[in-house]
């Protein structure tokens, strides 16, 4: 039975948009959601979010602040636990003219609107932390 492993991810803000990337492998392969991934040994959470969103997009970004947290547990068709991650969702600032590169473990990268997001093929804690993040953007 597979531990909890520690994982980040990071939101980035344009405008009405969120950055996400089609991840290549699994968890969550062919699916979009905001960069992220493991905890390297040692490595904060924060630390995490930053270091996978440069690595899986090129974007450098600062002041993480964590936003969500979510346990998530990954199944096979049988009902076998085969994946677990505790997952820290952390928003960040990143400069607005920065070019996105998908690498490393993300397929595309792109900027996607709350009705988009809902259309795309998904995990249920990227749709939820994207209409949050987004309707706090538009209360402010």
């Amino acid at each position: 039975m597979p531990l909890p492993q520690p994982a980040s991810s990071a939101i980035v803000r344009r405008g009405d948009r969120v950055l996400l990337v089609r991840r290549i492998n699994p968890p969550s392969q062919d699916m979009f959601a905001f960069p992220g991934g493991r905890a390297e040994p040692g490595e904060a959470p924060d630390e995490t979010a930053l270091r996978e969103l440069h690595e899986e997009t090129g974007i450098t970004a600062r002041h993480p602040q964590l936003f969500a947290t979510y346990d998530l547990p990954g199944y096979d068709a049988d009902g076998t636990l085969t994946s677990h991650f505790f997952l820290s969702v952390f928003t960040v600032e990143a400069d607005d003219t920065a070019p996105v590169l998908a690498a490393d473990d993300a397929a595309d990268a792109g900027w996607y609107t709350l009705e988009e997001i809902r259309a795309l093929n998904a995990p249920t804690s990227v749709v939820e932390c994207a209409e949050r993040a987004l309707s706090q953007l538009h209360a402010r």
